[in-house]
């Protein structure tokens, strides 16, 4: 029995595939938790998307910027852009089942493994935010966009602004803040000011930011934290950490994180990936 925590698919459909044959994962024995970015720049977002239902109970997902944009193109809020590749999906047969599907997927999830804590989110957790804090402000936006006013929400849900966290922020604010923290942050200030323009990895931050898991004194530092989102940053297994994004899109590797009874060892398993997109 393992769990297995998978990186960015973003719609290659046979690299998933084939990375499931070759760790033999089995429904009845195993748990996947997707880190987010389902779907979006591959050649088969629809695919993965059945391919994990498939899967029932034993597979678990959270919801990355790409997914969230899905959301927003499939209720009128936005276009897809030049380099989107959602149409599988919107045009599918099915279409009303995967979109469904997906808006009730989670914004975080928990798990204690050896008696410790292990935090999954798509991009980052924000250093003013606890792991608990953490878990009640996914649950937050979970419930919109499990709700009837999803259409209302992906409306206000782009955005940079406010680029910093404060227990004071309300309504669509509030929760734009959440979705910004929790699917597209990398770097931040010491005091939690996030960066969206950046893309590069953890080396070149930009002036007075920092990755923001290099953040001193972050509140849910105690937990180990695993994420997608950075490509540039690539696989990390430390301590505390783990970063499983290696650009499968971009004719990366496509990483699975296999974790055992405890969170000391972690084995990086990946299988090469046909370029989809090229960066830039």
């Amino acid at each position: 029995m393992a769990l297995y925590l998978i990186g960015d698919v973003q719609g290659c459909d046979d690299a998933l595939q084939r990375l499931l044959d070759h760790i033999d994962f089995s429904p009845s024995r195993d748990t996947l938790v997707l880190l987010g970015d389902l779907v979006n720049r591959g050649p088969d977002s629809a695919g993965v998307l059945r391919r994990v239902q498939r899967l029932g109970g034993a597979a678990r997902s959270l919801l990355g910027n790409h997914d969230l944009h899905l959301l927003g193109v499939a209720h009128g809020a936005r276009k897809s852009g030049r380099k989107d590749t959602l149409d599988g999906i919107l045009e599918a047969p099915d279409r009303d089942a995967l979109i469904d599907w997906l808006r009730h997927q989670s914004m975080a999830l928990h798990q204690t493994i050896g008696g410790r804590d292990l935090l999954m989110v798509h991009a980052g957790v924000l250093p003013q935010w606890s792991i608990g804090q953490t878990l009640v402000l996914a649950a937050e936006v979970e419930s919109v966009l499990r709700g009837p006013t999803l259409g209302e929400f992906v409306r206000t849900m782009y955005g940079n602004e406010p680029a910093q966290w404060s227990d004071a922020l309300t309504g669509h604010a509030r929760l734009r803040a959440v979705v910004n923290g929790l699917t597209r942050l990398r770097f931040c200030t010491a005091d939690g000011v996030m960066d969206f323009d950046t893309k590069d990895s953890a080396d070149a931050p930009p002036p007075g930011y920092m990755p923001w898991f290099d953040v001193p004194d972050r509140r849910a530092a105690a937990a180990t934290i695993a994420f997608g989102h950075w490509s540039t940053l690539g696989w990390i297994a430390r301590p505390g950490l783990i970063s499983t994004d290696t650009g499968c899109v971009w004719g990366g590797c496509l990483s699975a994180a296999r974790i055992g009874d405890t969170l000391d060892a972690i084995e990086h398993v990946e299988v090469r990936c046909d370029q989809a997109q090229k960066p830039g």
